[in-house]
């Protein structure tokens, strides 16, 4: 009776233990939400500023702020082009007491854009003939009816090329005596034929000039990967 007690107990636990999962079926609600990963707005740290001191004395420094970098769908469709609606505040300063005398200079700013795999030749090869037939076997005996057909076969052959970087300046400004500043919104910069992924980053080189020298700083931000 004790065994038998025992398995009786057991079987009827086991409906218990294999519906108790179907209650469950619905995936549990998240009390807090979860929305997902908010959208990109386009908004980029800047990189450390480009600093040099001049063998004369003059301290040259570039420097950005409120960079942005938003990818957006190209006019053309595309797949193999590349668009960006880009932004950002660029200043150059010339500071320190130098041994010669500033004639002013120009600040260059724009973008970088790399390429992992560039689209090459594309080139369609193919063949095509002429056929004759039409030659039937009916009860009365055979009967030719001319027919042509006219066969085409052919393939698509892509050549990728090892990616590239080109660079597209948005501005170039001369100056008199610094502080010098560009300020750049909603400026699109465009790549075509790139087939890999792409990378952006922003750009800027600061010369100062004298009368017998030119000394030349550079800054490179952050880059963005597409």
């Amino acid at each position: 009776m004790n065994r038998f007690a025992t398995v009786a107990a057991t079987l009827v636990a086991i409906p218990f233990a294999v519906s108790s999962p179907l209650a469950f079926a619905e995936p549990p609600v998240d009390p807090v939400g979860n929305p997902g990963p908010p959208p990109d707005t386009g908004v980029v740290a800047s990189a450390p500023p480009g600093v040099v001191t001049t063998p004369d004395g003059w301290t040259l420094t570039v420097t950005a702020s409120n960079e942005t970098q938003l990818p957006i769908a190209p006019l053309t469709t595309a797949v193999s082009s590349r668009e960006y609606l880009v932004g950002g505040t660029f200043t150059g300063t010339v500071t320190g007491e130098g041994s010669t005398t500033l004639s002013g200079g120009n600040m260059e700013s724009g973008y970088q854009i790399g390429c992992g795999i560039e689209l090459g030749q594309v080139r369609l090869i193919g063949q095509a003939g002429i056929g004759l037939g039409g030659l039937s076997f009916p009860a009365g005996g055979p009967v030719f009816a001319p027919a042509l057909s006219f066969p085409v076969s052919g393939t698509i052959e892509i050549h990728a090329k090892p990616g590239t970087v080109q660079q597209v300046a948005v501005n170039k400004k001369s100056y008199k005596a610094a502080p010098v500043r560009v300020t750049i919104k909603d400026t699109h910069i465009k790549v075509d034929g790139c087939v890999g992924q792409s990378f952006l980053r922003s750009y800027a080189t600061l010369t100062s000039s004298t009368t017998d020298t030119d000394d030349i700083v550079a800054y490179y931000g952050v880059t963005k990967s597409v």
